[in-house]
């Protein structure tokens, strides 16, 4: 598995398709997509916001999480910044965070993108 993380719009999305010669319609999107299709899609992209949709569903994202197979899993970093007023937006944070954490320790490497430079933080650079 691979990950990428970073900042909104930091250009994580353009780096997948570009590193791994991904298109559009190889990457899901895990606040739109069908759920049951991210446990083995190629690559999905908001993971965040998948966790976030299976709270609202009800579902252990962590158990969804740890059944993963995907190839590619790109996340939002969401943790840094003012902290939410409400309950379930920080919750939706802290359960993302584990997802996050849960996806880096079983990748072979994970990148963190900047401004659309991309930085090895784990694994072998490429």
């Amino acid at each position: 598995m691979i990950m990428i993380t970073g900042g909104a719009y930091s250009g994580r999305r353009e780096f997948a398709k570009q590193r791994f010669g991904l298109t559009d319609g190889d990457i899901l999107d895990g606040g739109s997509c069908d759920l049951s299709a991210v446990k083995n899609a190629k690559c999905v992209c908001n993971y965040e916001l998948a966790v976030k949709r299976l709270l609202i569903n009800g579902t252990d994202p962590l158990g969804f999480t740890g059944a993963l197979n995907c190839g590619i899993v790109i996340m939002n970093e969401i943790g840094c910044g003012i902290i939410p007023l409400e309950k379930s937006e920080r919750e939706w944070r802290e359960t993302a965070g584990r997802a996050g954490c849960m996806i880096a320790a079983r990748s072979d490497t994970v990148y963190r993108v900047c401004c659309g430079i991309a930085a090895v933080i784990k694994g072998e650079k490429q």
